[in-house]
């Protein structure tokens, strides 16, 4: 395994993003005395269950330790010390060239006591994103149920997220308190509600919501996933305008041929199309959200609001890899064309990010469509749809 450097370590963990990193070493060190920590480990393998997981886009030289071509991996990251990152750390790519072996002879262990963890991990490479709200529903798709407390949005998030949330439940609290509400009454709640024990921490917005206490866990769960993709939305499209107008009108280094310039221009079509597409499911997924809420606070019906929360899980899928794609398309072109340069790529190269650009569309748009057919909302109040 490649040794990690201790500063990019620590940096990572302070402003880390949930989509993009998932932290099993601060899990560790604030949950290793939960009994349900310590019954339903993420990993079986305790070296494992402290490591940090993060979608990293491949550089040209670490492309050729694939076999299968692609632009970004799920990298592990094994502390040296999971008690001091200035120490450093290893890491390896999942699905790398010899990665079973590699990581076995790190870990001193054996391919049969790691066999349930490969699986996890192939679950992890086979999603575009971390958010933990698809990184569960999909975990549970593959009969993987780690407890609860690994899937929280990080700190550094939450701290980006905190006035978007507070003014998206302002509402809510003026409902519940009166219109008094004070602005510092907001923020109290809403910084209850996106902490890792918002459920224990808001018992009188469980008895608003007319929910039993296993209910309201599950139910704030689903509360905090539509916050997060409300905000990641809000927060990916002024990026997207940008980057697309860039991909729009970027001239390839050199002399094209023609038909390289008729792809190139066939490629920003559909680049540009899929990329609408998949930003306009996502917001009329969010608008499901968006009008129960309304029922609630306007209406004074909480039954929709809560019926809405049950059956949200079935959503998780179809925002968390819409909005994983789309982040991928900005992040990457964003690393390959750093603010202030000039493109400088050969219609080859170009016609190589594009292609993985419209390929990552189409999935996550052909899946999801398929996948929302199948949803059943007979649960929600249809004045809500």
């Amino acid at each position: 395994m490649a040794i990690g450097e201790s500063r990019s370590l620590s940096s990572l963990e302070d402003s880390a993003s949930t989509a993009r990193v998932l932290n099993l070493r601060k899990v560790y060190s604030d949950f290793s005395e939960d009994p349900a920590y310590q019954k339903a480990p993420f990993f079986q393998n305790p070296v494992l269950n402290r490591s940090l997981i993060v979608k990293h886009r491949l550089r040209s030289n670490e492309r050729d330790d694939f076999i299968v071509a692609r632009n970004v991996a799920t990298k592990l990251i094994i502390p040296i010390d999971t008690t001091d990152l200035k120490l450093g750390a290893h890491y390896v790519f999942v699905g790398q060239k010899n990665f079973e072996k590699i990581l076995l002879t790190s870990i001193d262990k054996n391919s049969n006591q790691l066999q349930k963890d490969f699986e996890t991990l192939s679950v992890l490479d086979s999603i575009p994103t971390l958010d933990p709200f698809l990184l569960r529903e999909q975990l549970l798709r593959h009969g993987i149920n780690p407890a609860n407390v690994y899937f929280q949005i990080t700190d550094a998030d939450v701290l980006r997220m905190l006035t978007f949330a507070e003014a998206e439940i302002g509402e809510l609290v003026r409902m519940s308190v009166g219109n008094q509400g004070t602005a510092e009454q907001v923020a109290i709640l809403t910084k209850k509600l996106l902490s890792s024990n918002g459920a224990a921490e808001t018992e009188a917005l469980r008895l608003t919501l007319q929910m039993d206490h296993a209910q309201y866990r599950e139910g704030i769960f689903c509360w905090k996933a539509f916050l997060y993709y409300k905000w990641q939305l809000r927060e990916l499209l002024p990026k997207a305008k940008k980057i697309l107008t860039e991909i729009e009108t970027v001239v390839p280094k050199g002399t094209p041929s023609v038909d390289e310039r008729v792809q190139i221009a066939q490629m920003r079509r559909n680049i540009s199309r899929n990329f609408s597409r998949a930003v306009k499911s996502v917001s009329t997924t969010l608008g499901i959200y968006d009008n129960a809420y309304f029922m609630l606070t306007q209406k004074s019906d909480p039954l929709v609001f809560k019926n809405f929360l049950l059956s949200a899980p079935e959503l998780f899928k179809s925002l968390g890899e819409r909005l994983g794609a789309v982040e991928h398309l900005l992040s990457f072109w964003q690393f390959r064309v750093p603010a202030g340069s000039r493109t400088l790529m050969i219609a080859d190269e170009l016609i190589d990010i594009f292609g993985d650009f419209e390929s990552s569309l189409d999935v996550v748009n052909d899946q999801d469509d398929a996948a929302i057919s199948q949803i059943d909302f007979s649960a929600i109040d249809q004045t809500v749809l």
